[in-house]
């Protein structure tokens, strides 16, 4: 029995710390879960991590507007088997065995020049070669220093195009990843809200029972007393079990919206949430032709648009180009030599010169490059009348938006004007009740009322939030402190 009595005290134990450590409790403002979302929550680590790529991606694009050097080589490059070789006495080719290993080295200092599509080389290499075969020394052939330059000729030119793009999408990641957090602001609400409608649903309900408990025990003592009739008893009774259903799944409900809330806010599940309501609103309004404008020149959303049409123009270019003729010049000048001994390979340096011209020019390819010129073109004009009509449709849902957020603040005064009249009115039928001045109809009507008038209130206070970080998300300002909104980019980047 003493084991047992002990076995039995270790699992309370037990069983008592891990409750107290699933019930750690954190109170959070309004203001704070705003403050944790952007911080720390998943989406807005998401965020984050999209602007990085978008970030190096533009680093990337500006890195081919450096010099590159580079060391390339090939070694060894053995070679055993047949050479092709033109016989001067016959004026025929015949066919020899060689048997050759080399090496080669280079050393290049390369930079693309981005209007024309030129490249410019400074090109330094080395090549050692013997023919194993004929026994001979290996044979060192220099090239000190040599300049390339690689011009295309109605080519497509690569370099040009990403600088038009290139810039925008960096700017547009920016105001994204500004416009993201703003997004992870609205879902802050969302969840603020969920979970304090929860918290005030435990509390109604919480209150309607011990309110319908105490009904019922009244309504018994009358129905002894012979003052009410079996039918309005049974309906007092069926309403303390409804309200003691109704408290359950409250409670069910308010533990679902914690581990939400949580889960969103990036807390384990040991921590259960519990908010303070805001008690205030800000007193803003918002002049539409300000927010157009500052919508018209921060929105992401627009910019994307502008890209969509720089991307089809650029597709055009290309296919433009890819149906004519296409060709490059090539042309190298430098000094060389070759000799047994690598000492004397670098003297007594010769000219070395070479201008090469490729061209190329589809004659017969079935109207395929017509074809894909003119799908481009189709694409660019789809992408330049969406764009036109996405601008549109944005100002008209703009204009709504404005609307509706500056009606949000009456709304919001209504909402707790009629909360608190609500309350008056269901405490005054209740005591009319209970001197049996009122039928239990009337009472139920004023206890419905009173719920559903403080769940507006909460719903008031959610729209008007919404829409305040909703605005804020399509111009990128801060209308109360009067400023853009802004992060420090490089500390995204550690």
């Amino acid at each position: 029995m003493k084991k047992l009595f002990l076995f039995s005290l270790i699992v309370v134990l037990l069983f008592s710390t891990k409750k107290s450590i699933a019930q750690e409790v954190k109170k959070l403002t309004f203001e704070e879960v705003i403050k944790i979302a952007e911080e720390q929550s998943p989406n807005a680590r998401m965020a984050k991590h999209r602007y990085r790529s978008s970030y190096w991606q533009f680093r990337s694009f500006k890195a081919q507007y450096l010099p590159s050097l580079t060391l390339s080589g090939t070694t060894p490059d053995f070679s055993n088997g047949l050479d092709k070789v033109y016989d001067y006495s016959t004026n025929e080719y015949t066919y020899r065995a060689k048997n050759t290993v080399s090496t080669l080295g280079t050393l290049s200092l390369a930079q693309n020049i981005g209007p024309t599509g030129t490249i410019i080389a400074l090109r330094s290499d080395l090549t050692l070669f013997k023919d194993i075969d004929k026994g001979l020394d290996v044979n060192y052939i220099t090239n000190p220093v040599s300049i390339d330059i690689i011009q295309p000729i109605r080519k497509y030119n690569t370099l040009k195009w990403q600088k038009k793009i290139e810039p925008v999408k960096y700017d547009a990641a920016k105001k994204t990843y500004l416009a993201s957090i703003e997004g992870v602001h609205v879902s802050a609400v969302q969840n603020f809200f969920s979970l304090a409608l929860a918290q005030i649903n435990v509390q109604i309900a919480t209150m309607n029972y011990a309110n319908a408990d105490e009904l019922y025990k009244t309504a018994q003592g009358r129905y002894n007393l012979g003052t009410i009739a079996e039918d309005e008893l049974l309906n007092m009774q069926l309403t303390w079990l409804n309200a003691e259903t109704a408290r359950k799944q409250a409670d069910m409900n308010l533990r679902d919206r914690q581990i939400r809330m949580g889960s969103f806010l990036g807390y384990n599940e040991n921590v259960v949430l519990s908010l303070i309501m805001p008690d205030e609103i800000p007193d803003l309004q918002v002049d539409m032709k300000e927010v157009l404008d500052l919508a018209l020149q921060n929105n992401p959303d627009l910019l994307n648009q502008q890209i969509n049409v720089l991307n089809a123009q650029s597709n055009a270019a290309q296919a433009k180009a890819s149906k004519g003729l296409n060709a490059s010049l090539t042309a190298s000048l430098g000094l060389s030599q070759q000799s047994t001994v690598l000492a004397t390979a670098y003297e007594n340096l010769s000219n070395s010169q070479r201008v090469r011209v490729g061209f190329t020019l589809p004659i017969l390819d079935w109207g395929l490059s017509k074809g894909r010129y003119q799908m481009a073109k189709s694409s660019l004009e789809l992408a330049q009348v969406q764009a036109i009509q996405a601008n549109v449709d944005f100002q008209q849902n703009l204009f709504l938006d404005v609307e509706q957020f500056n009606l949000q603040k009456n709304q919001v005064a209504i909402a707790a004007k009629s909360d608190t009249v609500a309350m008056k009115r269901y405490e005054v039928t209740k005591q009319r009740f209970l001197i049996g001045k009122i039928s239990i109809l009337e009472l139920n009507d004023a206890d419905s009322r009173k719920d559903q008038n403080r769940r507006a209130y909460v719903q008031a206070l959610q729209n008007y939030w919404n829409y305040f970080y909703n605005l804020r998300s399509l111009t990128l300002f801060d209308f109360i402190n009067r400023k853009p909104l802004g992060t420090d980019y490089d500390e995204l980047l550690q």
